[in-house]
């Protein structure tokens, strides 16, 4: 699986836009937490974040990174939304631990917490979810 990911030309591209799209939600995530994190709790602040960022990353990555031909949409958005629970679980653990430990401020624990999980999400729908 590692090998075709790295030598496979089609699986770099793929890899590559999933990387743009992570980059473009993860500033989408820190400017909805910054709006949002002196009106509530941080923690709800950063689900708010977290929730409209992951809808702006299906909608990217469904049309435009890793377009799928799969006629199965009901089934295949219920994948996407396992594969972006477990993405949520690690996220909101390393922003706890980030801000709880480390003493990041919000908008760095934010950013920080997204990497841990992007290997194990891309690997997710690059395989399953989105798969040729």
């Amino acid at each position: 699986m590692f090998d075709s990911l790295l030598t496979d030309r089609e699986n770099q591209l793929r890899l590559l836009r999933f990387l743009i799209v992570g980059g473009g939600t993860a500033l989408v995530q820190v400017a909805v937490l910054r709006a949002l994190k002196s009106r509530m709790s941080e923690t709800l602040a950063f689900t708010i974040s977290w929730v409209v960022s992951t809808t702006t990353h299906y909608l990217a990555n469904r049309y435009w990174a890793l377009p799928s031909g799969r006629g199965d949409a009901v089934q295949q958005f219920g994948e996407y939304l396992v594969a972006v629970a477990i993405s949520y679980v690690i996220n909101l653990g390393m922003f706890k631990l980030l801000r709880n430990h480390f003493k990041l401020s919000a908008s760095w624990a934010t950013l920080w917490a997204i990497p841990p999980s992007t290997i194990v999400v891309f690997l997710i729908l690059n395989y399953r979810v989105f798969g040729r």
